[in-house]
């Protein structure tokens, strides 16, 4: 008999350990040990010379509702919010046109979302500051037609950290969309069709229910990161339209205000884990978030 179960533990327990153990042991090390460390440092507090001390105390998440705190964080809200509805104002008709064409151009225009992920992000948002600027190519283009007789502001404004946030985020929210409408059965289009309703009918009737998990999948990954991505704001808002990585940049660096910047990180990833559990209620697929 003990045999038999050291040669089941062999057989059947060891691989399994052997396969799962490392990925278990880097999950741990490298995302659950930091977490745990992030939400111990949102409890504790500094001394007058910005020390961490290790004594337990509310303070951090009391600052949180601090009136200056509160409109940087509805201006994240809704830089994030209106980088979403971009995205899905563009990216749908191109995840459709993706999806549903039968041509040799389909390869193409697939590579065409995925070719930004080759390169930083940061240098690609960098790359929008040397084009908007005031020595700018558009700016040069738009003097050199006599369209403007001085440099246009592009940059250093709401306007252009939306940009900057729907430039990078843009593929998120395509992928996901790209998926559900290549799901969809073409038999219920043609049972549409046939039962006489319009193609606007059929869009909004049959079409859009039925990807809804696409789109759903696609603002969340395109809401949340926009609710974080600091450098853009940087880069091209100036400091001018901020978002809640922001506040938590500048309390781990010139704050220098470690458990102030772990409590705004727990709230983000607290909104974050709120938003996964809503679409999981919904009935989406988890795969499609990379979950």
């Amino acid at each position: 008999m003990a045999k038999l179960s050291k040669h089941n533990f062999r057989s059947n327990t060891l691989p399994a350990i052997t396969m799962v153990g490392p990925v278990t042991l880097w999950l741990g090390f490298f995302v659950a040990i930091p977490l745990i460390y992030v939400f111990i440092m949102s409890f504790c507090s500094i001394d007058e010379g910005y020390n961490v001390v290790f004594k337990f105390t509310l303070n951090n998440y009391r600052r949180l509702f601090d009136p200056n705190y509160v409109q940087i964080y509805g201006s994240s809200l809704f830089i994030a919010f209106l980088t979403t509805v971009i995205c899905i104002a563009i990216g749908y008709p191109f995840s459709f046109l993706i999806a549903r064409t039968t041509s040799k151009h389909k390869a193409l225009l697939y590579m065409l979302v995925i070719i930004p992920f080759w390169t930083n992000s940061l240098i690609r948002i960098y790359g929008w500051r040397t084009f908007l600027g005031a020595n700018g190519w558009l700016n040069s283009l738009l003097m050199a037609l006599h369209l403007t007789d001085t440099p246009v502001e592009f940059l250093f404004n709401r306007g252009s950290t939306v940009l900057g946030m729907v430039y990078c985020l843009f593929p998120y929210m395509v992928l996901p969309l790209y998926t559900a409408i290549e799901k969809l059965d073409k038999s219920l289009l043609e049972a549409s069709a046939d039962l006489g309703a319009k193609s606007p009918s059929t869009f909004i009737n049959v079409i859009i229910p039925l990807t809804m998990s696409g789109i759903f999948s696609g603002c969340i990954m395109v809401f949340i990161p926009s609710l974080g991505y600091f450098f853009v704001s940087d880069i091209l808002g100036g400091g001018n339209s901020d978002v809640i990585g922001n506040l938590i940049e500048r309390q781990f660096q010139s704050g220098n205000n470690w458990p102030l910047g772990s409590a705004l990180s727990i709230i983000l990833i607290a909104i974050t884990l709120l938003l996964v559990k809503l679409y999981q209620k919904l009935g989406g697929d988890m795969d499609s978030l990379g979950v």
